[in-house]
């Protein structure tokens, strides 16, 4: 992140973002001078041409800091921060907002407490909506809430009670809520809140960012806030599968010369692009480079349905409408297609031909979940790929819910240049010097030399904050050494956590016997049985002194019949661990261990789990 990114609010970084993404309407990741162009244009300036031109070329010449003609969107944040003081901005803002399918909210709801106003796509309202309705009709607990009609607000107010929310979750990524612990009967406004602090906490465990997201956000129905989390959520379910090492059949996306883990190291995204094109260049079509503009005419989405409904004699698609010379119908009645596939989710025929990006891509991500349609003949099988590990898991999940950016797709060949890093270290306040960190795009001559430089860079402030790296260089981070990255990461997540007691505690300095002392303190004052005698303590497996201490810190939060205390199986432990993990998050803990930490008693995870307790009963008595 660029030094300006610090200085201001991450509700005005949210604000930029929105705007960048409707600035870029080829979703190439850049803006150029002349997308720029177009939006003074909209905006009707009472300014003659050459002005606009001349305004144009100087902030966006000032921001462009690599000459390359287009602004990442650390450069665009730069650009608007210039625009902030200039007299233009409103217009300009008011251009951005005027884009097709994006509503602005009315009413003093719509400001937020720094007086930013925020808007939402319709669209994105609307397939939500279906989505949710298709994906949890035949769920007996959310009757009283489905279906939902798709062209009112119903989809924000459905929310409210939680249980949507924690369906989705476990929708995304199954077994992430244990069902216990949500609250479905007798709703009341303290037992809907636990249900939506049990949401938001486990969406942060599968790796949203919900940092700028309360409790009051939802209930109130927020509108931009509520379509930002469900993407989030709706995304990481899409895209769970689309990673080589639970799907063989993507290792016959490798192109000649290509080796393995190159392809290993392309996103859920670029690996959709790919997929899309090699059943395009199966069908003698034309390859796609977005999932915007180049799919505005429907043709390619007709001959993607076509390869993949021939590959399990699903019956032929019907060309008829190619031929259609009105986009909007050619694309009704591709989406008549798709709906013989059931694959018409997402996209109404106006979102293909506007070339809705993020609508676009849901779409093409259902249609690879419901028919990959590829066959691997390399003789590569999924025995030869080292697959992500829980433990590398719950760490990206945990860095992707701080917002880092980019997004974190793989462990460690997304971090080979250190970026991520550096912005860990600023959400752990540790000091970076962004003046000494080297940007992305990292030239092709001599760019990994850079990446170098700003990895040794990062082990120089973790030694400086007296983290244990012996023998961990730089070249060890850029080369994605997988267990001496991991024992780097561990401690930003250790300091993270650790910099929340000390917060709670006045500034004390904050150890694991600490944490150790105020378990078995509490414990002991509320007259409960069980106590540890370290993050290793075999007692833990039972997860009965999680929950004990749970109970202890809200009392009546979790049932004692749903807790089994003698003659424990291994299912009676995870049952008890699973349950204990969800009750925590559902009273405010922001747990990212699985169950299987706990059964496992894996120390570091073991200590996040009572540290987060921690934080939470000494929050709950001040």
């Amino acid at each position: 992140m660029a030094n300006h990114t610090i200085t201001i609010s991450r509700e005005e970084l949210e604000e930029l973002k929105e705007a960048f993404d409707k600035v870029d309407i080829d979703n190439s990741g850049y803006v150029c001078d002349y997308e720029l162009h177009e939006l003074f244009r909209e905006a009707s300036l009472p300014l003659p041409g050459y002005q606009v031109r001349e305004i144009i070329e100087n902030i966006f010449t000032a921001a462009d800091h690599n000459k390359d003609g287009k602004l990442d969107f650390e450069e665009f944040v730069s650009l608007m921060q210039d625009l902030k003081s200039k007299e233009i901005s409103k217009t300009f803002r008011k251009a951005i907002n005027r884009r097709e399918g994006i509503k602005a909210l009315g009413g003093t709801s719509s400001i937020s407490s720094q007086g930013t106003q925020h808007s939402y796509s319709e669209e994105e309202k609307i397939a939500f909506a279906n989505w949710i309705n298709e994906a949890l009709k035949d769920d007996s607990d959310c009757q009283h809430l489905l279906p939902m009609k798709p062209s009112t607000s119903s989809l924000f107010t459905s929310l409210r009670d939680g249980i949507l929310l924690c369906k989705m979750i476990n929708i995304a990524q199954p077994d992430t809520i244990d069902e216990r612990a949500i609250n479905k009967t007798k709703l009341t406004p303290f037992t809907i809140s636990e249900n939506i602090n049990l949401a938001l906490n486990s969406a942060s465990a599968i790796g949203c960012t919900v940092v700028n997201i309360g409790a009051h956000d939802l209930t109130e129905g927020r509108p931009h806030l509520v379509l930002g989390l469900l993407w989030q959520i709706i995304k990481a379910g899409l895209f769970a599968d689309i990673e080589i090492s639970r799907n063989e059949g993507l290792i016959t996306l490798l192109r000649d010369g290509e080796e393995l883990e190159e392809l290993i190291k392309l996103s859920p995204e670029e690996l959709l692009l790919r997929w899309v094109n090699y059943h395009l260049q199966n069908a003698g079509w034309h390859q796609i480079s977005n999932f915007s503009k180049d799919i505005k005419d429907s043709r390619a989405y007709y001959y993607l349905l076509k390869e993949i409904s021939s590959s399990d004699g699903s019956g032929p698609i019907d060309f008829s409408g190619f031929h259609e010379t009105n986009d909007l119908k050619r694309a009704n009645y591709m989406l008549q297609e798709a709906d013989k596939l059931g694959c018409r989710q997402f996209v109404m025929p106006s979102d293909v031909v506007a070339g809705n990006p993020k609508l676009n891509l849901a779409f093409v991500a259902n249609l690879f979940n419901m028919y990959p349609a590829m066959h691997n003949a390399s003789g590569i099988g999924l025995g030869q790929i080292e697959g992500e590990s829980k433990e590398e898991r719950t760490f990206r999940n945990w860095m992707n819910s701080l917002g880092v950016a980019p997004y974190v797709n793989h462990m460690y060949s997304d971090m080979r240049d250190a970026l991520v890093i550096f912005q860990l270290y600023d959400r752990t306040r540790l000091p970076v010097d962004w003046n000494r960190v080297n940007r992305s795009p990292f030239p092709a001559l001599g760019g990994n030399m850079k990446k170098i430089e700003n990895c040794n860079y990062a082990v120089d402030i973790g030694k400086k904050s007296k983290f244990s790296l012996v023998g961990i260089c730089g070249h060890d981070l850029n080369e994605g050494n997988r267990t001496l990255t991991l024992a780097l990461v561990w401690q930003l997540m250790r300091r993270y956590t650790l910099n929340v007691l000390s917060d709670l505690g006045g500034g004390e300095k904050v150890d694991d016997r600490t944490i150790i002392n105020w378990v078995n303190e509490t414990l002991a004052n509320a007259k409960k049985p069980t106590f540890i005698t370290s993050f290793k303590d075999p007692s833990i497996s039972t997860s009965l002194p999680v929950l004990d201490l749970i109970d202890a810190i809200a009392p009546k939060a979790m049932k004692p019949e749903m807790v089994k205390r003698d003659n424990l199986s291994n299912a009676d432990k995870m049952n008890n661990a699973k349950y204990a993990i969800s009750i925590a998050r559902k009273i405010g803990a922001q747990i990212y261990a699985l169950p299987d930490d706990l059964v496992e008693v894996k120390p570091k995870m073991v200590m996040t789990v009572f540290a987060c307790l921690m934080a939470k009963g000494l929050n709950k008595l001040k």
